[in-house]
């Protein structure tokens, strides 16, 4: 605290006294302050008002430090995993690029050779993902008034045309759909895509797969539900991050991005994801974004 807000605090103290007749005799070596019971009870409230003052403000400077400072770790961490994606990139993508044109020139059909451009393709894929992957926490993004209901109703007519598979929707309908939410549409039906993707591709034929839509306490909720082989409770809190797959996938391609988009989008529209599954019952993902208009 700065001395003027010290010498401002203390003036009401100040003053207690004079109004209290506070009496002070000085001498040489000593000063001498005599007092009414009452006036010393009203100047020890006033001295703790001003220590309590004091301590408030300190412990406001202290949180607003902190937070300046955690904010400005987590800035430095994403600047620094940005960098590492892009390293990667540059890293990776030359001598893939040279390995797939050695084996697309050889006159051999073996199958190692098969098994390495099998391995190259799903590394430039994972590859182009991760470049993805950084690009979207820093590019620019539209910020227009998007319709939720249509972007599920395209992403079900796709995945059914892609996948020949049904999927059920249940979205609430006119005099209240669903209302507007701001972002970005091609990024939305993206994030709401790798969702069911994933539900289509860990489910058998026969699985139900849902999508799910309602508006609660000023947020769009987006299910996607489906009735597959789930994923291991103990791989659950992992499956968001990047690279991350059950441990009961490996039978099924994939990099382990899909969701880790899905969750870089949805932060970036101010929303939450969260998955919920059960083992060999399904696995529930919902999405959660704030209603708005630009």
């Amino acid at each position: 605290m700065s001395s003027r807000r010290i010498v401002v605090a203390a003036l009401p103290t100040a003053a207690l006294l004079v109004v209290a007749g506070v009496a002070f005799a000085v001498d040489r070596r000593t000063i001498t302050v005599s007092m009414p019971l009452g006036t010393s009870i009203l100047l020890a409230a006033a001295l703790v008002g001003v220590v309590t003052i004091v301590v408030a403000m300190w412990r406001a400077q202290v949180r607003r430090a902190s937070s300046r400072a955690a904010q400005a770790a987590l800035q430095s961490a994403a600047a620094e995993h940005r960098r590492f994606l892009d390293r990667l990139d540059h890293e990776l993508k030359n001598p893939i690029t040279a390995i797939r044109a050695a084996v697309a020139v050889s006159d051999a059909a073996t199958p190692q050779l098969a098994a390495i451009d099998a391995q190259t393709t799903r590394m430039a894929r994972l590859v182009g993902d991760l470049r993805k992957l950084g690009e979207l926490q820093t590019a620019p993004m539209e910020r227009i008034p998007v319709d939720p209901g249509a972007i599920v109703t395209d992403v079900a007519a796709t995945i059914r045309d892609t996948h020949a598979r049904e999927i059920r929707v249940t979205l609430p309908s006119a005099p209240w759909p669903l209302p507007a939410v701001v972002g970005d549409p091609d990024l939305l039906f993206t994030a709401v895509h790798n969702v069911v993707a994933n539900a289509v591709k860990y489910s058998d034929p026969g699985d139900a797969v849902e999508i799910r839509g309602i508006e609660r306490s000023g947020r769009i909720v987006l299910e996607v539900a489906d009735t597959g082989r789930g994923i291991p409770a103990a791989d659950v809190p992992s499956v968001l991050q990047e690279l991350a797959r059950g441990s009961n996938a490996r039978d099924r391609p994939g990099s382990g991005l899909g969701l880790a988009l899905v969750r870089t989008i949805v932060d970036r529209h101010d929303g939450t994801v969260s998955v919920d599954s059960h083992e060999g019952r399904g696995t529930r993902v919902s999405i959660e974004l704030p209603v708005g208009t630009a």
